[in-house]
């Protein structure tokens, strides 16, 4: 595949080594110092860009016949848009809020245990998430995803962040703190006891490399995609 890296932080540079063990070509690199977005002979764009600048980058790739992984968050006020605008335009894009295999078996998990813990109020829920100090958004999409799964299995009607005391939302808490790569965890508490589940991650491989497997399960595709799809069809 030739994969234009739309992003070159700490998670593009990751991606752009994953790719290059893996055989593929780095077409073309777009960081905030390039000004020409020609994106060339590329197959594919992954995107791990600001988010101010994310829903362009998308919609450029798509006008471009190139197909989409996106990994960015804090953008997602726009996600609907994106999907009908590569619908309309028969284009191919699959986006996650965390493309680690090891999170999105951990989602699986979260839905679980909110369908037995849904009959259960004496239990207060309660998500944290911990990050490096460079992350822009906050709350994390990964703690958004857990937090909208959770109500669509359960009695919660929303979410909120810090110290909420409405009974009938989701309280999530954010740190940010020193190089932490990605802390969550979703947490019942009763007056007796507790229940707790969580996800560390202790390096950014997990996630350029989700995002890369990605990238080959939607070559030659055409549609709108979820990981769900590709740990669905993972042969590793």
């Amino acid at each position: 595949m030739n994969v234009a890296i739309i992003g070159y932080g700490k998670m593009g540079k990751e991606v752009e080594k994953i790719l290059s063990e893996r055989g593929h070509v780095i077409s073309k690199i777009i960081d905030i110092e390039t000004h020409n977005m020609d994106l060339g002979n590329s197959d594919i764009a992954i995107i791990f860009s600001a988010p101010k600048s994310v829903y362009k980058h998308i919609i450029n790739c798509l006008d471009s016949k190139i197909a989409v992984v996106c990994g960015s968050t804090g953008w997602t006020d726009k996600l609907d848009d994106t999907v009908n605008y590569c619908k309309s335009l028969d284009g191919t894009f699959i986006f996650s809020p965390n493309f680690s295999i090891g999170v999105n078996l951990f989602f699986k998990l979260n839905n679980f245990l909110a369908k037995i813990m849904k009959n259960h109020s004496n239990y207060k829920l309660e998500i944290l998430e911990k990050h490096h100090i460079e992350k822009v958004d906050k709350p994390s999409g990964t703690a958004i995803k857990l937090a909208n799964d959770i109500i669509l299995n359960s009695n919660y009607s929303d979410w909120a962040i810090d110290n909420n005391t409405n009974q009938n939302r989701i309280n999530i808490k954010s740190i940010r703190e020193g190089e932490i790569k990605g802390y969550h965890e979703v947490e019942y508490l009763s007056e007796n006891d507790s229940i707790k589940i969580c996800h560390n991650a202790n390096n950014r491989y997990s996630f350029a490399y989700g995002a890369v497997l990605s990238a080959e399960f939607i070559f030659g595709k055409k549609g709108v995609f979820s990981l769900d799809d590709v740990i669905n069809n993972l042969k590793i």
